[in-house]
């Protein structure tokens, strides 16, 4: 009898714990789902779908202004395969060094109701200083 007790006990024990990862798992999956899109993408893309996005691209040579009081900038940001595909964005953070037109750059925030894509993050690449350069000789 003693045996069946500790056998329901540790069945018990196993089933909550499935129960706990599983919920885990689904809560970590549903809730910090960002996509990962370019600007044609993001562009074709439902409004649902970019309510937390992540877009890359690179930056406009035209459209760049700097916010008032020196923190954060309002640019266009182009696919990087089509540059005539474009997305305004946002960003009121410190902008970094490397920002500059041409440069490639991935912005995470989600779309505004004015078509704006209002970004809460502005990471930029970084060139590689152990990249080969290209001389003709």
């Amino acid at each position: 009898m003693a045996c069946k007790k500790n056998i329901s006990v540790y069945l018990i024990a196993f089933c909550l714990f499935l129960g706990g990862v599983g919920y885990l798992a689904y809560s970590g999956f549903s809730e910090n789902s960002v996509y990962f899109l370019n600007v044609s993408e993001a562009k074709a893309a439902t409004p649902e779908k970019l309510t937390a996005a992540r877009l890359f691209g690179t930056v406009a040579s035209q459209g760049i202004e700097k916010h008032r009081g020196g923190l954060g900038v309002t640019f266009s940001l182009e696919d990087k395969d089509n540059a005539s595909q474009t997305i305004v964005v946002s960003y009121s953070g410190v902008v970094p060094d490397t920002f500059k037109p041409g440069a490639e750059v991935i912005v995470e925030g989600g779309m505004g109701s004015e078509g704006r894509f209002t970004a809460k993050t502005l990471m930029t690449k970084c060139p590689s200083k152990y990249q080969k350069e290209n001389r003709t000789s």
